[in-house]
């Protein structure tokens, strides 16, 4: 089940994405009484599962789920319908259109998509808002993971700054941001009541993104065990526990922090152990059955959570932050993936890694941060200058209006060829990428 969520989230989401791309195109072609032949969601080679003709623009749904066009009459495209293109110039076609016209048809896919980037991070911040712990609010300070500790973090650590940018909120993704990203080369911690500095290793950045350590956290807040609330008919509730208890240790093992008490639940799951707790004033011991799932039902206190609500007029200034953010972290990241700095085969993948970044439980804040994420990114891939791209085609458009010169037919179909045996091979690699990860 969480493989078939996986997948209809991966296909809802480039659907969503696809059709309003090519609606992009879609419309400022109809503004310019631009014949549209086909207006597809996802790909049809020999047949489709859905058409019908309205106008002069057969609607559809391919077989193959990922991707979408719109045939715009008279123009060079993915079809290489040449047979049309010999014929003489009509006045309803693509080639027929002043430059500026087709140059407005062109970008309207990857505008589209970029506004789509920013209304979705706008709309999240207008429904769900930001919530996020504080620093100071992590009083206990940090449970460190495996990455962490390469970076000489202990428990109980508190993250101040990185490469000289404050940590003002508990987040191992900002660290891992500000290294990755931009390059920081040391923290700043407190530790034990004292700062200390610690150099970030030289090899650190090549093995936090490594594939295998795609998305680890190098730490998780460090809590107090304190029980919030006993369940009723839970297996704590009928050993006796009751609310208001403090768990001092389970099978003697001490458990002053809840991710000691979960581990030990873990380890555990399924048998019965000893738990000693304290409960007005007095420290009894009690036998309790730990779940198959490593659970006794009681409810555990959380952090204090910071919230911050944004009204319409502060969400649209601050999704178009995001998105800038976003897609300057990426085009950090891609610089670096140039340079060396980051392996290529760890960062990059086909849809199959596309679809592992939802949730398998669908969780629908998660599921528009990564529509939106990809919407940007969408626009700007779209926006390189390769052939077969929007982004190919603008360049020649913007040559043409700069020059006045029109490159062949038989210029742009070279080009259009080459830049699709480009991306093709990019698929190609890519999906090979995610073949050699299963195995």
């Amino acid at each position: 089940m969480d493989k078939v969520n996986l997948a209809l989230q991966l296909i809802l989401s480039l659907s969503i994405l696809v059709v309003l791309h090519e609606m992009g195109h879609y419309l400022p072609a109809k503004w310019f009484k631009t014949r549209v032949e086909k207006f597809y969601l996802f790909f049809d080679p020999y047949f489709s599962l859905f058409k019908k003709q309205i106008g002069d623009t057969e609607w559809g749904i391919g077989w193959i789920p990922f991707g979408g066009y719109v045939k715009i009459a008279g123009m060079i495209d993915e079809s290489m319908d040449k047979e049309q293109m010999k014929q003489p110039a009509q006045p309803w076609e693509f080639r027929s259109k002043k430059a500026w016209q087709r140059l407005i048809i062109m970008i309207g896919g990857v505008t589209v998509n970029f506004i789509l980037g920013i209304l979705i991070f706008a709309m999240m911040m207008l429904y769900w808002g930001e919530s996020y712990i504080k620093t100071e609010d992590a009083k206990y300070g940090m449970v460190v993971d495996s990455m962490g500790m390469k970076l000489g973090l202990q428990d109980g650590d508190k993250v101040l700054a990185v490469g000289g940018v404050p940590m003002t909120k508990f987040n191992s993704g900002l660290v891992n941001n500000e290294i990755i990203i931009n390059e920081a080369k040391e923290l700043e911690v407190s530790r034990d009541g004292n700062k200390v500095i610690l150099p970030v290793p030289s090899d650190f950045v090549g093995e936090i993104t490594k594939y295998e350590n795609r998305g680890q956290a190098l730490f998780q807040p460090r809590v107090k065990l304190e029980i919030k609330k006993v369940v009723e008919d839970g297996s704590a509730a009928k050993a006796g526990l009751k609310n208001g208890i403090a768990i001092l240790n389970v099978n003697g093992k001490p458990t002053e922090y809840q991710h000691e008490f979960r581990m030990i639940l873990q380890e555990l799951k399924g048998k019965q152990a000893d738990i000693q707790y304290v409960l007005d004033n007095d420290t009894l011991t009690t036998k309790v059955d730990i779940s198959e799932k490593g659970t006794i039902g009681v409810e555990l206190e959380g952090l204090n959570v910071s919230f911050q609500k944004y009204s319409v007029l502060e969400a649209l200034p601050k999704g178009a932050s995001m998105a800038v953010g976003f897609l300057g972290s990426q085009l950090k990241a891609f610089g670096q993936i140039f340079s060396g700095k980051i392996k290529a085969k760890d960062s990059l993948g086909s849809v199959f890694s596309i679809a592992t970044m939802f949730d398998s439980g669908w969780d629908w804040r998660v599921f528009w941060n990564i529509t939106a994420s990809l919407s940007i990114l969408l626009a700007f891939f779209n926006l390189l200058p390769i052939p077969a791209l929007d982004g190919g085609y603008v360049v020649f458009l913007l040559w043409e209006v700069i020059t006045g010169k029109v490159p062949s037919d038989r210029f742009m179909e070279i080009v259009n060829y080459i830049g699709f045996i480009v991306l093709m091979g990019l698929m190609i690699f890519a999906l090979g990428l995610d073949i050699s990860r299963w195995f």
